[in-house]
């Protein structure tokens, strides 16, 4: 079941003449694609050059976007998907009622979007002080702070470790006139400090004062959402939201599925956790971790503990050995952002993929551009016209802008491949492809074959498995770590839409330590709502596709390898020069969402399956798994004890200071009568 039986009721006896179905829908083609050419391009224009003017002009194409998505909808409601006889056209009527919110009146709709761009305008302008200074007061003494990092900002690519340690902000007295430094943001200050800094009581203040400065005030306007999503899935024939969003996948058995594969992966995950544990209570102590029990969130260098690859150096199996990183020998070479986008079109080319248009080149955005105000994430962008394709990456010279120069060019490839197609086809099969394809095109890219055959990697003088394993524990923090997370965000939101917004914020701890093995730092209450600090979930993004996209990836890498006839390890594999690898990766993308995923991994694995397996993840880090084992032999428990009154016990003891310490004596008296 694709879409709700449910859907038919809204066209039932309304319009039942099939000429009129085909003629919308090739006016809804058209009249789609100019649309998005203009949102797109207002958009782009705003975040190259961000402007008080640029904004309202986005602002105003947002807008009338809207509009444009609700008339459509009410036009294809008036349809009956089932009397069209041909299934392509049956699939693009029911993609434009699948997932809109239009069903809402027109005050709610227009409520709906007002409190969805609160929401990120909130999150987007919090701001905390530095450790240790408190705000502005005038009859403080006038100081400046500096840091040492340089300036940048990278997108959902994890931020790399360099050779400079932490530096502290540190008071420089001087004549200027006294400003206000609680000017600290997520991206890139408060990420930094909680990638680098080794000194908890500063990850602890950074991680509690961004959730001051987000949850509370978001609070009131999620519930609020919750209420308007329910109600506009309700009236286009859903349960509820959470289902609405899962229809997508057209897989009647979804959570099911999903499921079954966290629990094929939780055995990996659980010997990487009880390993990187054991590694933070050697640096940190049993009075901050406990050997047996979840980690605290904030040590794990990142705000929401789904990427541990900031704390390689606490973690790393082989400090002799090193960990593959090709910026030095870049830079040695002369690389510039130019010839590392050349380099990855490149990649594609050389298995037979098609070049970049000259426009990419013309109108891409490759470099932080001087004297303007931009937004650095890195992203690919499809302007809908089959002809303007752009990047927008303020890309330096390091092995990290590396990888996201070859991903982003994954998703160009991708729009390339499936331009043909109708503009409700130009997407990936699910909403977990696009990331999928990209990440499993990047997977070739990380490695030291790789590496070694572009002349990026030349020391032979290290063991190759101390080095192999230094690589997949990089690996792993990356991608293993990440899965519990991207598992549990939406399974926590679906049971927000089903269940009501009662004890949001303990069932998101519930289900962090039951996926994750994460507690908070310290004790959190429901005036707190901590998932208000993830931006997924305040802004309306669905995220159980970065779980499928997470598995997915690996299974397509493999099957990418198995064309380019490698043997031996997965994680060596190299697809660079195959022209076979490519006419697979083509078959995989020219379809777009013109073919449900089912159809598309059967094809890929040529009958072996329809469905996202995590077994090619599985073997991917299979001898990492090994060694770990042998690392954990002697621990008592793989994984954690999340035994309730044993957490909630823990929980307030992350920081404790001299001033609260008769408290918790007196707290510890009183439990001890009861």
């Amino acid at each position: 079941m694709a879409y709700p039986q449910e859907l038919s009721h809204l066209s039932l006896g309304v319009n039942t003449n099939s000429a009129d179905a085909m003629q919308f829908l090739r006016e809804y083609d058209r009249e789609a694609s100019g649309m998005c050419y203009r949102v797109t391009m207002a958009q782009w224009k705003f975040v190259t050059n961000i402007t008080e003017f640029n904004r309202r002009r986005m602002i105003e194409e947002l807008a009338l976007s809207s509009k444009f998505e609700k008339l459509s909808w009410r036009k294809a409601a008036a349809y009956d998907p089932s009397r069209l006889p041909d299934p392509q056209s049956r699939r693009q009527l029911n993609r434009i009622l699948q997932a809109s919110r239009a069903a809402l009146s027109d005050e709610k709709f227009a409520e709906m979007q007002q409190l969805i761009n609160e929401m990120k305008e909130i999150y987007n302008s919090a701001k905390i002080c530095p450790f240790g200074q408190k705000p502005y007061d005038p009859h403080i003494p006038k100081v400046s702070y500096a840091t040492d990092f340089p300036e940048t900002n990278r997108g959902h690519q994890p931020y790399q470790l360099t050779n400079q340690p932490y530096q502290h902000y540190q008071p420089v007295h001087d004549n200027s006139e006294y400003p206000n430094y609680c000017d600290m943001q997520l991206d890139p200050e408060i990420s930094r400090i909680l990638a680098h800094s080794r000194i908890e009581s500063e990850l602890l203040y950074v991680w509690m004062s961004f959730r001051e400065q987000t949850g509370p005030k978001l609070k009131n306007r999620f519930m609020r959402y919750v209420q308007l999503a329910n109600e506009a899935a309700t009236s286009t024939g859903y349960k509820d939201a959470g289902e609405q969003m899962r229809a997508a996948y057209e897989d009647p058995s979804f959570r099911t599925s999903v499921e079954e594969m966290f629990n094929q992966v939780a055995p990996l995950y659980k010997q990487l956790f009880t390993y990187v544990r054991r590694k933070l209570v050697l640096r940190y102590g049993e009075n901050s971790v406990r050997p047996d029990g979840p980690i605290p969130a904030h040590l794990l260098g990142n705000m929401w503990a789904q990427n541990w690859k900031s704390i390689m150096d606490l973690v790393m199996p082989f400090p002799q050995a090193p960990n593959i990183d090709a910026t030095s020998e870049m830079l040695r070479q002369g690389f510039t952002p130019l010839r590392m986008f050349q380099m990855a079109e490149d990649f594609y080319t050389s298995m037979g993929l098609k070049p970049v248009p000259p426009e990419f080149w013309r109108s891409s955005m490759l470099v932080r551009p001087p004297q303007r105000s931009v937004q650095c994430t890195a992203s690919a962008w499809d302007f809908c016209n089959r002809i303007d394709y752009r990047i927008k990456q303020c890309t330096e010279v390091t092995m990290q802008d590396l990888i996201s120069t070859h991903h982003e060019m994954a998703h160009i490839q991708y729009y390339l491949q499936y331009s043909e197609q109708p503009q409700l086809f130009r997407d990936g099969a699910n909403p977990a492809f696009h990331e999928a394809v990209a990440n499993a095109a990047t997977l070739s890219v990380y490695n030291l074959p790789h590496l070694q055959r572009v002349g990026l990697y030349q020391n032979k003088s290290h063991d190759p498995y101390e080095v192999s394993m230094n690589f997949l524990m990089s690996m792993a923090l990356e991608k293993v770590a990440y899965l519990p997370f991207a598992f549990m965000v939406d399974q926590w939101r679906w049971s927000v839409f089903e269940d009501g917004v009662q004890n949001m914020n303990a069932k998101w701890w519930q289900m962090k330590l039951r996926y994750q093995g994460v507690i908070p730092p310290k004790t959190r209450t429901e005036g707190d709502f901590d998932p208000g600090s993830k931006y997924h979930v305040i802004s309306d993004q669905e995220y159980i596709k970065y779980f499928l996209a997470t598995i997915l990836e690996f299974q397509i890498f493999e099957q990418l390898c198995t064309a380019a006839g490698h043997a031996g390890h997965l994680h060596e594999c190299d697809i660079y020069r195959s022209r076979d690898a490519g006419r697979l990766l083509s078959e995989i993308m020219q379809p777009g969402a013109s073919k449900t995923a089912s159809d598309i991994i059967r094809s890929m694995t040529r009958g072996k399956t329809n469905r996202i397996s995590p077994e090619s993840l599985v073997r991917y880090f299979r001898p990492l798994e090994l060694w770990l084992r042998v690392q954990n032999r002697d621990e008592q428990i793989i994984g954690w004890n999340s035994n309730y009154n044993d957490v909630a016990l823990f929980a307030p003891q992350r920081a404790l200071s001299n001033k609260n310490y008769p408290c918790i004596l007196l707290l510890m008296f009183l439990i001890a009568l009861i």
